[in-house]
């Protein structure tokens, strides 16, 4: 566990629907910082990987997130862990990238569950708390808790996009600055 590398990172969005969303007591924060690293990764060409429990009955992934990615991994699930899905694990492989940048909803169910099946298989894991969310603060603080409790670091949007950057030299530094003015 350490500093991020956005060379060495993947981000891993789990069930940001819009069902869902709308049913966390956080969800404009959670909406607005999701969309804050979304775009991050576009401009630093981080990989991504997006998960939708049940869409047909939840929906699918908020347009705000999917307008800003260009050519994301998107799966279908019903598992709460993603990694319990062989084809999500496949491609979370091919990647070939160490650092884990995990977020979304609900943050004690399928963002804790997920987080502790990244930790067990040997990646370092970074849950962003302002991009996470659950019906209840308390199971989003439980599910956070429960996350901390397997190795995982709890990071905010701001700690990631400026551990990515490392400096104020990096190229991208003034373009990642404006998305939390």
């Amino acid at each position: 566990m350490g500093i991020l590398n956005q060379n060495d990172s993947l981000i891993f969005i789990i069930d940001i629907q819009e069902k869902l969303l709308n049913a966390v007591f956080n969800k404009k924060t959670l909406a607005k910082n999701a969309v804050i690293i979304s775009k991050a990764a576009a401009i630093l060409d981080i990989p991504v990987i997006i998960t939708e429990q049940y869409p047909k009955g939840l929906g699918n992934t908020i347009n705000e997130i999917k307008q800003v990615l260009a050519q994301p991994e998107l799966f279908e699930k019903t598992s709460f862990s993603a990694l319990d899905d062989s084809n999500i694990l496949e491609s979370l492989k091919n990647f070939k990238k160490r650092q884990i940048v995990l977020f979304g909803i609900e943050t004690h169910i399928c963002v804790s569950q997920t987080a502790n099946a990244l930790s067990e298989a040997g990646y370092d894991v970074n849950v962003i708390l302002d991009a996470c969310g659950s019906r209840s603060e308390i199971e989003h603080k439980a599910g956070l808790n429960r996350i901390k409790s397997n190795n995982c670091n709890v990071i905010t949007t701001e700690i990631a996009l400026f551990e990515w950057l490392k400096s104020s030299r990096h190229p991208n530094f003034k373009e990642i600055q404006n998305l939390i003015k």
